[in-house]
């Protein structure tokens, strides 16, 4: 997995979710580890962070979360049948799946109390530091990849950088909505942001997405805040409140983003990675093409 360096170090994954728009399949799997084709969303989530030269992964997790560390630990057994067999690609691919050089931490959250407050649960891990937080279910194909061309906004800025992209302003009650001003370069300096406002009182069609670098000084807000939207601490907030203390920044970054907390989302991304996967690309797109023409099935 190729590697940079980069100021920001730990990555943030908030993994303690119900995923109840998956039902029954969330019941005892958790949402992160749906596959598209051959890997987890929660192993993209990680492949990215690495490429951004993150090397401390922290998982926030909660009941029924077990499958996730167990994914990024060794499995001996495994590995030792693949090495008998000589599948030598197969073992590669297990145990390589997060890097010599990275480490994997595992926080509880104890309760479901929201996005803000599984990124504050973070926060004796990260400290006063920069970090990036992830949501595993926002999967985003493009090089560079969305982390890296944050990253590289918060080395010029050095204060927080949020993704964004443009929405149908008929759907900003499902997002949270910025104000700001164009700096150029999809590059816009925030002036508020409001959690899932209603379509006529959204501040602009700019909708923040599952990527973020903030600094350690949002640690002190979301310990703060009480409950908002949805009755949950939200990390919205949070960076509303951390807006009237320094400046924080948006990306328009370049990537598609596949919404894979959807069913739709979800089914496009595999559709997607799946024409291209080196191993049977080829032969599922010329299936898709037939089933397209009525030909297929």
């Amino acid at each position: 997995m190729p590697t940079r360096k980069g100021p920001i170090k730990t990555a943030v994954f908030p993994v303690a979710g119900l995923g109840t728009r998956f039902l029954p399949i969330t019941k005892a799997s958790p949402k992160e580890m749906l596959p598209v084709v051959d890997k987890p969303l929660i192993q993209y989530a990680v492949e990215e962070a690495v490429e951004a030269g993150m090397t401390q992964m922290v998982f926030i997790t909660g009941r029924n979360k077990r499958s996730i560390e167990d994914h990024f630990d060794k499995a001996f057994e495994l590995e030792q049948e693949l090495e008998s067999r000589g599948r030598t690609a197969l073992l590669e691919s297990v145990r390589n799946i997060v890097p010599k050089h990275v480490s994997c931490i595992y926080v509880r959250q104890p309760e479901a109390l929201g996005l803000g407050h599984a990124v504050l649960c973070a926060r004796p891990v990260v400290g006063d530091e920069p970090f990036a937080v992830i949501l595993a279910d926002d999967l985003i194909d493009g090089k560079p990849t969305t982390l890296e061309q944050m990253v590289d906004v918060y080395a010029q800025q050095q204060r927080s950088v949020l993704a964004v992209q443009r929405i149908p302003r008929e759907e900003s009650n499902k997002y949270g909505v910025i104000r700001g001003k164009s700096l150029g370069e999809k590059l816009h300096k925030l002036d508020g942001i409001v959690e899932k406002p209603r379509p006529a009182d959204a501040p602009s069609d700019l909708a923040v997405v599952g990527r973020y670098i903030l600094t350690g000084k949002v640690f002190d807000f979301l310990e703060r805040i009480g409950k908002g939207t949805g009755g949950e601490i939200q990390l919205t907030d949070g960076i509303a409140q951390l807006l009237m203390h320094e400046d924080v920044f948006a990306l328009e970054f370049a990537g598609t983003r596949y919404d894979c907390g959807s069913k739709l989302g979800y089914m496009m991304a595999n559709l997607v990675y799946g024409m291209r996967h080196p191993e049977v690309g080829a032969e599922f797109s010329a299936f898709a093409s037939g089933l397209m023409r009525g030909k297929a099935g």
